[in-house]
C-alpha cells in the first residue's frame, strides 16, 4: 500500500468496540504505546478488523497540538 502520510504506525489491534454507527479500535504499537482510532463501524466492517490482527494507524492531521 501507498500513501501519503508520513505518520504510520504498525501495530496489533488490541480490541474493537462497535457502536450503531462508530466504532473504537485500539492498537497497540511498539512501544508501550496504545493508538485509539474513531471509525465507523462500516469501516470496521469492510476491514473486517478484529483483535489480534495487524493493522496500520495511519495519521494525518492539519493540526498539531502540544500539552505540558
Amino acid at each position: 500500500m501507498e500513501i501519503s502520510a508520513r505518520n504510520v504506525f504498525e501495530g496489533k489491534i488490541e480490541s474493537v468496540e462497535v457502536g450503531a454507527v462508530m466504532a473504537n479500535v485500539k492498537i497497540k504499537i511498539e512501544s508501550p504505546q496504545l493508538i485509539t482510532a474513531i471509525i465507523t463501524k462500516e469501516s470496521v466492517e469492510k476491514l473486517n478488523l478484529k483483535p489480534g490482527d495487524v493493522a496500520s494507524a495511519i495519521i494525518k492531521s492539519t493540526e498539531v497540538m502540544v500539552a505540558k
